[in-house]
């Protein structure tokens, strides 16, 4: 039979369907524009504050290249996710293999811990910037950048690899409908067959222990950074270091929101439509991709200036038709 897998003593499937929001049946069809727009929304204004970064050399510094970085990644959960999901909804199925699951369960949440380290490495820059000004361009130099990003993914994939790779390990013959929309961690294992408290253990703690401690160093950093910025004695430069720390402020409270929105999610578990489940689910994944760009581009002056100038010259580029010159017609002599 399709989609089993046959061993001695157990059977497991080896693909499922996505339902997407399985309380809306036949009407599925009408998330479609909603979510469509979403995503056309998340990757034009992601990309636009990216090409404003690389584009325009005098933004090539550390604070701005990890806001392209971070940006970046916020299309690349955005993409996990959407496209899947708009195609469940077109479709009365959404069939995906195990493999497949198992490496988009892997790709969302890595994306989601790499964009927690993407802001404390920024939290780290902007400790230097502001604590020691005079050092930064000496320590903060392009090759500890690399290497904090490297450090960065590396601590996401050893954060992520384990709850994955404990999820392969699983049998799932209980069904072989995902009542999501995409390959979340605990909607998979609601299907699986046998002991998965290790699974349940493991996944709680990383995530716990993880956000705890994100966020025990981004209060340290920004305590301070906010502390020194105040002892600046120049007015303009003080309020510039406190907008700039806001906005990454502003932005950690978002990521901070949409995660306490996910905690809520599991709270409700047993009183909550599954479809509310879901949406909050969604909420979770693509609230911080659709606010990102939208706080650093209002916020943050120079990419605001850069941006409008970009804008202003796109309009200075439509072309205007010219009339044009009909041809002469002379009469020849006879």
């Amino acid at each position: 039979m399709s989609g089993w897998s046959n061993g001695s003593s157990n059977v497991s499937y080896t693909s499922f369907l996505l339902l997407g929001f399985p309380g809306l049946k036949e009407s599925r069809a009408l998330l479609v524009l909603p979510f469509l727009s979403l995503y056309l929304v998340i990757v034009s204004a992601n990309a636009l504050v990216i090409h404003t970064v690389v584009a325009q050399r005098s933004l090539h510094q550390p604070m701005y290249l990890l806001i392209a970085l971070l940006l970046a990644v916020n299309i690349c959960a955005a993409t996990t996710v959407v496209p899947a999901m708009l195609f469940s909804f077109c479709r009365h199925f959404n069939r995906i293999s195990l493999a497949r699951c198992l490496v988009q369960m892997f790709c969302i949440y890595f994306l989601i811990v790499f964009d927690c380290n993407i802001l404390l490495v920024m939290a780290l820059d902007r400790f230097v910037a502001i604590c020691y000004p005079l050092r930064y361009p000496e320590i903060v130099t392009d090759q500890l950048l690399a290497g904090l990003v490297g450090v960065a993914a590396a601590r996401s994939t050893c954060i992520v690899a384990p709850v994955v790779g404990l999820a392969s390990r699983v049998h799932f013959c209980h069904s072989d409908v995902l009542h999501h929309f995409a390959c979340e961690h605990m909607a998979l294992m609601k299907l699986s067959c046998g002991d998965i408290s290790l699974n349940k253990t493991v996944g709680l703690t990383v995530h716990i222990f993880n956000k705890v401690l994100d966020m025990l160093l981004l209060g340290a950093s920004y305590s301070r950074i906010i502390h020194a910025a105040f002892r600046i004695s120049s007015g303009r430069a003080r309020s510039k270091a406190l907008n700039t720390c806001g906005s990454h402020l502003l932005v950690i409270f978002t990521v901070c929101s949409s995660t306490m929105s996910s905690s809520i999610v599991y709270c409700m578990a047993r009183t909550a439509s599954q479809d509310m489940h879901n949406l909050l689910s969604a909420f979770y994944l693509l609230l911080p991709c659709l606010v990102n760009p939208i706080v650093y581009g209002a916020r943050i002056k120079e990419i605001r200036q850069h941006l409008a100038t970009l804008v202003q010259r796109a309009q200075l580029r439509v072309p205007t038709e010219k009339p044009q010159s009909l041809p002469s017609h002379r009469e020849h002599p006879a």
